[in-house]
C-alpha cells in the first residue's frame, strides 16, 4: 500500500468511525480548538496519571473529514504516552504536516497517513487543529484558533 492509499483509507475509516469521540468525565485537562475558515470546532479532554502519563484522551465536536480523522488518530496515538512524549509527537506531526519532515511509517504508524494532507495546503490547518488543541490542553488549556 502506498502513502496515497493509506491516506485515503485511514482518513475515511477514522472519519466514519472516530475513535475516542466522547467527553471525559471528569477531565483533568481540557482545551477548545476552532478553525474559523473551515468551521471545525472541537474539544479535547485529557486525564493524566500521577506520572504525567496520558491515562485517557478523547475529543468531541464537528469538522471536516480530515479534522475528525486527525483527532481520532491523535487520541489513539497519545494514550499511554508521557506529557513529554506527547509534546515530542506534536512537534514531529507538525513538521510532517508543514513539509519540513518526511513521514516515517515505521516511527509513527497510521499517523503517517496525515502526510497526504500536504498535497492540499488549505487542509493543513484542518489536520493540525486537534494537535494544537491537545498541546494547549497539556499546557493547562484554553482556546486555540488556526487564524
Amino acid at each position: 500500500m502506498d502513502l496515497a492509499d493509506l491516506y485515503r483509507d485511514v482518513i475515511i475509516d477514522h472519519n466514519r468511525n472516530p475513535r475516542n469521540f466522547r467527553r471525559l468525565s471528569p477531565p483533568c485537562r481540557h482545551a477548545e480548538g476552532l478553525n474559523p475558515l473551515c468551521g471545525d470546532k472541537l474539544q479535547v479532554y485529557l486525564r493524566l496519571d500521577d506520572d504525567d502519563r496520558i491515562e485517557d484522551v478523547s475529543f468531541e465536536g464537528s469538522g471536516c473529514a480530515i479534522s475528525v480523522a486527525s483527532a481520532s488518530l491523535m487520541t489513539e496515538a497519545l494514550r499511554g504516552r508521557t506529557k513529554a512524549e506527547a509534546e515530542a509527537l506534536f512537534q514531529r506531526i507538525h513538521a510532517m504536516l508543514t513539509g519540513s519532515e518526511q513521514a516515517d511509517i515505521s516511527a509513527i504508524g497510521k499517523l503517517a497517513a496525515l502526510a497526504g494532507v500536504r498535497a492540499y495546503p488549505t487542509r493543513v490547518k484542518c489536520a493540525s487543529l486537534c494537535w494544537h488543541t491537545v498541546h494547549s490542553a497539556l499546557d493547562e488549556g484554553g482556546i486555540v484558533s488556526t487564524e
